[in-house]
């Protein structure tokens, strides 16, 4: 049955992440918490479905709430046709130019996800971070990435740009099963995989800070009585530090 393989090669990833990732979680975990314990930003930033780990970390239930985005212009699924997300990830200096242009600067952290970690926007977006002295934490799949060239003029790929690399498990080519009968892979794993990433890791960071006396602000369901109030409170105490309200 193709659903109950999809669901067992997700249980797999999440079993691959648990007994091989938990340790780089840690350390992103770490340098998040020391970042807001320093009074410094937070970012996240990928391109295409990558996108989709950091709109899972901004203005989410149970989500930090200094986790901002840099938005992928031309690269998310809202532009038309969707196929220009592909050309556009491709251009090169256009990650410098995004990070340039966004608030991030010495002594931030910022998330990059990219699964095959191989085109220019996202390279270099950890090129110019690494100039700027902001901290980078890539969320990408090394298996992927190892088995495909690099298309930027440097040859370098995501995971070897970053202080910190999170494999998010995903397989070369990322569809993961296996239809009899039909050629193509069926079945993406690198959202559900990438997602529980980002929310375990924001899970560690939460506990990093309880753990140094520090209340982290985290949203709660603006759907639950006194959320909205709750919410509004901490978004105004935190303004400084938050830019996806502007």
């Amino acid at each position: 049955m193709s659903a109950q393989a999809y669901f067992d090669e997700a249980a797999r990833g999440i079993q691959r992440l648990q007994e091989t990732q938990l340790e780089a979680i840690e350390e992103a975990a770490e340098l998040l918490a020391e970042a807001i314990v320093r009074g410094r930003q937070l970012f996240a930033f990928g391109t295409s479905h990558s996108f989709m780990l950091a709109e899972e970390m901004v203005y989410r239930t149970g989500g930090l709430m200094l986790v901002n985005p840099i938005y992928p212009h031309g690269m998310n699924l809202s532009v038309r046709p969707a196929t220009l997300t592909s050309e556009i990830e491709r251009v090169e200096g256009l990650g410098r130019t995004l990070l340039e242009a966004s608030p991030a600067g010495e002594g931030d952290v910022l998330i990059i996800a990219s699964t095959s970690g191989r085109n220019h926007v996202p390279v270099d977006m950890a090129l110019a971070a690494r100039e700027a002295g902001v901290t980078t934490i890539a969320v990408t799949s090394v298996e992927y990435s190892q088995q495909v060239a690099g298309r930027h003029p440097s040859g370098r790929k995501l995971y070897e740009l970053c202080d910190v690399v999170i494999d998010n498990c995903a397989p070369l080519g990322d569809a993961a099963v296996e239809i009899e009968g039909f050629p193509q892979a069926v079945g993406p794993l690198s959202t559900v995989l990438g997602c529980a990433v980002v929310n375990a890791l924001v899970a560690q960071v939460v506990r990093d800070l309880v753990e140094r006396s520090v209340v982290p602000p985290v949203f709660i369901s603006a759907n639950m009585p006194g959320g909205d109030e709750h919410n509004r409170r901490l978004l105004a105490e935190n303004r400084h530090r938050i830019f996806y309200m502007e």
